[in-house]
């Protein structure tokens, strides 16, 4: 049952990252509209996105730590 709760939440999560990222890319999309320059819309952009890959590799990391085993015994427990 472990499986499906940890799957369920990493499906969650990467739900919820791919929609932060298409949120910014809808703020970018406004900003352009308002008359921002377009570089200064893809350094906006840039900066905005640093933190949810950041995000995305801390939880990539968790998985791998999680995937480990703890203890020799408790495999298949």
């Amino acid at each position: 049952m472990k499986n499906k709760g940890q799957s369920a939440s990493q499906r969650a999560i990467a739900f919820l990252l791919i929609l932060q990222t298409i949120l910014i890319g809808v703020s970018a999309e406004n900003l352009i509209q308002q008359g921002n320059s377009p570089i200064e819309v893809l350094i906006w952009m840039i900066k905005q996105c640093i933190p949810v890959l950041k995000q995305a590799s801390s939880f990539q990391e968790k998985q791998k730590k999680s995937l480990l085993p703890r203890h020799p015994h408790s495999e298949d427990q």
